[in-house]
């Protein structure tokens, strides 16, 4: 459901008020480029798939149906925006996640700050190696925090897949990134004896 604020926004850019779908633009844009970031995986690829998402959804603001969700209308164009340009690319494209550290408080164990990056490091690596449509799924759901029915009409799927998907990728996840033992571990029981 959208705001009124927002549905008189849309009413008045459908009919051809440019100002108006500025401030849609505006509201959205971060948004956009962030969807568009995780799917296409390329600074890039995501700025242009955000900007052509924009320019398609002004062009289709006609078919719009009044007292739709707009958000996620708009995530679904952007979103298959920046998928056509990873298949474009030829190639899977990673998702590149920049998991900053977090600050390290002045009496934190420098080997725990080191564990914590090296999960980091797998939970990434695990991300990466999911499919394209899982990864999508986790994506929207977790680092864009959209709901299932958003994650769902963005991506253009069945909202009753969301949920399945989302468990099926962070399964995989939680294996790939804590089944195997830390490198640290074996230092770590030896500088305890």
């Amino acid at each position: 459901m959208q705001t009124p604020g927002e549905e008189a926004l849309i009413e008045r850019a459908s009919r051809g008020d440019p100002t108006a779908f500025e401030e849609l633009v505006l509201a959205y844009q971060s948004l956009a480029f962030r969807t568009a970031f995780v799917i296409a995986g390329d600074a890039a690829d995501a700025e242009e798939a955000a900007q052509d998402g924009f320019v398609k959804a002004h062009r289709a603001l006609g078919r719009f149906r009044p007292g739709e969700p707009f958000r996620p209308w708009l995530l679904a164009i952007v979103a298959n925006e920046a998928r056509n340009r990873r298949r474009a690319r030829g190639r899977r494209a990673a998702l590149v996640l920049r998991a900053e550290a977090e600050p390290r408080a002045s009496g934190e164990d420098p080997e725990e700050a080191a564990l914590g990056s090296e999960r980091r490091e797998r939970l990434l690596t695990a991300v990466e190696g999911l499919r394209d449509d899982d990864r999508d799924v986790l994506a929207c759901r977790y680092f864009l925090e959209l709901t299932e029915a958003e994650t769902a009409a963005a991506l253009r799927i069945p909202r009753v897949s969301v949920p399945f998907v989302s468990a099926r990728a962070t399964n995989k996840c939680s294996v790939d990134t804590y089944s195997s033992p830390s490198r640290f571990a074996s230092s770590s029981a030896l500088s305890k004896t």
